[in-house]
């Protein structure tokens, strides 16, 4: 029932799309807490320019953004991101970015809303005692922030693991793409169809369920 199976390699299609998954992920958590403090920021420069990124970026089909990562930066600007004859791990790279530039919109949202849970007598507390902004972000705010955005991130990172099949459209060889291939070349479409949707849920449930259940352990008693 299976043999067609045997021609492919389903396994490391996964595995590549683990691989976008995480490095976009840590690079969205970066870049999105980076626009998060520009948004609150004192700076009216630095607050117009993240309200104007997000609002413009997360307004962007993602498809868009990845297809310009590779027909913009790439072959227009000449951005390669490694050995420009390495066409696979550079195209990957090039996925990365446009994933983190769009996710990171997603992150920097959910850090706001818990931001503005904090109560802002304890930012007064810390500028009364002579601390800057960015020392009340880093070791007031932020870390009651995330405490309380768990599960909204959570959310983010199995949107942004679905998303990863995007990648797709500029030949990244990840899951979605080896779907597209075999559903052509096999006359499985509802087997195969089911084998990566089956795929996918055993990558995004259990992150769902972990994450959601460290949020409730992680939670601030207010």
């Amino acid at each position: 029932m299976f043999d067609f199976l045997e021609g492919y390699d389903v396994l490391g299609a996964f595995w590549t799309t683990v691989q976008l998954t995480l490095l976009s992920a840590v690079g969205s958590l970066i870049w999105g807490t980076v626009l998060a403090g520009m948004r609150v920021s004192p700076v009216p420069l630095m607050r117009g320019f993240g309200t104007a990124y997000v609002n413009i970026v997360r307004n962007i089909p993602l498809t868009v953004i990845i297809v310009f990562t590779s027909l913009g930066l790439s072959n227009i600007f000449g951005v390669a991101l490694g050995a420009a004859d390495d066409f696979e791990a550079k195209f990957f790279r090039l996925a990365v970015l446009g994933l983190i530039a769009y996710t990171s919109t997603f992150v920097c949202e959910a850090l706001r809303s818990g931001i503005n849970t904090v109560p802002v007598g304890q930012a007064e507390a810390a500028r009364a005692l002579g601390l800057s902004f960015s020392q009340v972000l880093t070791l007031i705010v932020l870390p009651q922030a995330f405490r309380t955005v768990i599960g909204p991130l959570a959310n983010v990172l199995i949107a942004l693991t679905k998303n990863t099949t995007v990648a797709a459209a500029i030949g990244v060889a990840e899951a979605a793409l080896l779907m597209k291939e075999m559903i052509e070349n096999e006359a499985q479409l509802l087997l195969i169809s089911t084998i990566f949707a089956l795929g996918f849920v055993v990558l995004t449930l259990p992150t769902g369920l972990l994450l959601g259940w460290l949020g409730k352990r992680l939670a601030v008693k207010r």
